[in-house]
């Protein structure tokens, strides 16, 4: 899988203007596209579906004020802000996509660097902005109350996490929560044709809580020590 993400600046519009720092989560601004590598179910337009289906459960996701802090993306108020595009490639078909896609968005946001903008005014009040022209003189979002994706599947009287292809054969339901490292679950969603009583809702978020937390040290952890290479950091393939 490969994630990438870009930013751009933007004009608010007048429909925004009263809540400017939503307009960088908007549905279109996440894209999933999947190779026909992965499987051939995706050759055409096979995995368009699957894609809208993740785009807009990456949309609910970040439709709230906690996940990233938007007031950082703001340029102007109510006047320009950044938006950030999120672009995920899938190259191979196997585990829970929701999963792994949740954690290569944080991944990328954790590694995305926004250039600081100067607001000059000239003498007649007209603003222009103007780039840094130093690419270290930049600043980062903070990614801590980014959620991560867990994904249960109910087997029997059971459930799995981060199910098999065989596991998820025998699991008529699935149930989707975005956890943050904090502990809050801040999206929900069920998959699959079979029900799901109350009481193995409640356990199987209660299940999800405890696996995300972990999840999100240890991905914290790899985030860091990568960071910390610097240039000595290992290239692999054509990622260059």
């Amino acid at each position: 899988m490969i994630c990438g993400r870009m930013a751009g600046g933007v004009r608010t519009t007048e429909e925004l203007k009263w809540r400017p720092m939503l307009y960088p989560i908007l549905p279109d601004r996440h894209e999933s596209k999947f190779s026909a590598n992965a499987t051939p179910e995706f050759e055409g337009r096979g995995g368009e579906e699957l894609g809208t289906e993740i785009a807009h459960m990456l949309y609910k996701i970040f439709d709230n004020k906690s996940s990233v802090a938007l007031e950082s993306l703001c340029i102007l108020p109510s006047e320009h802000c950044w938006v950030l595009y999120v672009d995920v490639l899938l190259l191979e078909c196997g585990g829970n996509l929701f999963d792994t896609i949740s954690i290569g968005v944080k991944a990328a946001l954790f590694n995305t660097r926004i250039p600081k903008v100067r607001v000059l005014e000239d003498d007649e009040g007209a603003k222009d902005l103007e780039l840094s022209d130093d690419p270290y003189d930049c600043m980062r979002l903070n990614v801590e109350h980014v959620p991560c994706i867990v994904t249960l599947s109910r087997i029997g009287h059971r459930h799995v996490v981060d199910a098999t292809l065989q596991e998820e054969a025998c699991s008529l339901a699935s149930l989707l929560i975005a956890v943050t490292s904090k502990g809050t679950l801040t999206c929900m969603r069920k998959i699959g044709k079979g029900s799901l009583d109350p009481e193995s809702i409640f356990e199987m978020i209660e299940t999800g809580k405890r696996v995300a937390k972990f999840l999100h040290v240890s991905l914290q952890n790899v985030l860091n020590q990568e960071e910390s290479l610097g240039k000595k950091r290992q290239k692999i393939g054509f990622l260059r």
